[in-house]
């Protein structure tokens, strides 16, 4: 496993700057949020962000999240897949390997929506296979489908494209329905990236996303999903993904040198470093 920092973790710091500190505070793996790239992009320019992750030795193991790919229809379904394009192209020429999609389905379904979501992720696999990008379907515990891991994995199971994976962010998994016994459904061919963040004391069913804390320092660390990802084996990147406007206000070399130490205790004795083997593949 390889720990990885989100920037949308100092949401409120220009990317450059995020990038600067995360690096003198020994992050050299990270999770884009693509919000803060296009507000770089335009800062300084289309090519500038290459040439910071160069310059500070900085490995972007995912992006996150194209939004509106699964049900939308007419214009807004156009502009969706027009960006979604856009992203694609954004993730290899930076060689971004995973986009995370948001499972960003809300309201009533109807049998024609759960066709259209199952033809859309297919079509979306099919168009990143091209660009030499893997999609990680993040279900979110608010949605209608999925809201749950095991719903998320028969979606992408179904699917069965090897352009299309799993997002399992800790926080929606220990929010919703999702069961402790689902995480035997996880196997290292499906799942494409992890979001550990823990959550404050407060009861789970009213946690919010400003709720999130740093994993290993709340109500609901995520020791089941490491003991999991061991044990299958799993070689990607987990990444620490707190949405807190309270941690958004600490100084990103700070936040950064905390956070990382909380992930590597956290992840402890399976972590990999970047340019460290693999380890050997764990038990089912």
């Amino acid at each position: 496993m390889h720990p990885a920092l989100a920037t949308v973790c100092s949401l409120e710091t220009p990317l450059e700057t995020v990038l600067e500190d995360y690096a003198a505070g020994h992050c050299h793996a990270i999770e884009l949020w693509l919000g803060q790239v296009d507000a770089c992009s335009a800062r300084l320019g289309p090519g500038a962000l290459a040439d910071l992750l160069a310059r500070h030795s900085m490995r972007p193991v995912a992006a996150t999240f194209q939004g509106g790919l699964l049900v939308s229809q007419g214009e807004a379904r156009r502009e969706h897949w027009r960006h979604f394009a856009e992203r694609l192209s954004l993730c290899s020429a930076l060689g971004v390997p995973v986009l995370v999609v948001a499972g960003d389905v809300f309201g009533p379904l109807t049998s024609q929506d759960l066709a259209r979501l199952g033809a859309s992720l297919g079509e979306a696999a099919s168009r990143a296979a091209d660009a030499g990008v893997r999609l990680a379907l993040e279900f979110d515990s608010r949605a209608s489908f999925p809201n749950n891991l095991q719903s998320a994995v028969a979606l992408v199971e179904e699917v069965g494209s090897p352009a299309l994976g799993l997002c399992l962010d800790w926080f929606h998994f220990t929010v919703g329905p999702s069961k402790p016994a689902d995480l035997g459904l996880l196997s290292a061919a499906t799942l494409a990236h992890v979001q550990l963040s823990d959550i404050a004391d407060v009861p789970r069913e009213m946690a919010a996303d400003a709720d999130r804390i740093l994993p290993g320092e709340g109500s609901a660390p995520p020791d089941d999903v490491v003991a999991r990802l061991a044990a299958i084996g799993y070689r990607g990147a987990v990444s620490v993904e707190v949405l807190n406007p309270r941690l958004w206000r600490v100084p990103p070399r700070q936040f950064g040198e905390i956070a990382m130490t909380a992930l590597r205790r956290v992840l402890g004795q399976a972590t990999m470093e970047p340019g460290q083997p693999p380890a050997a593949a764990g038990g089912p």
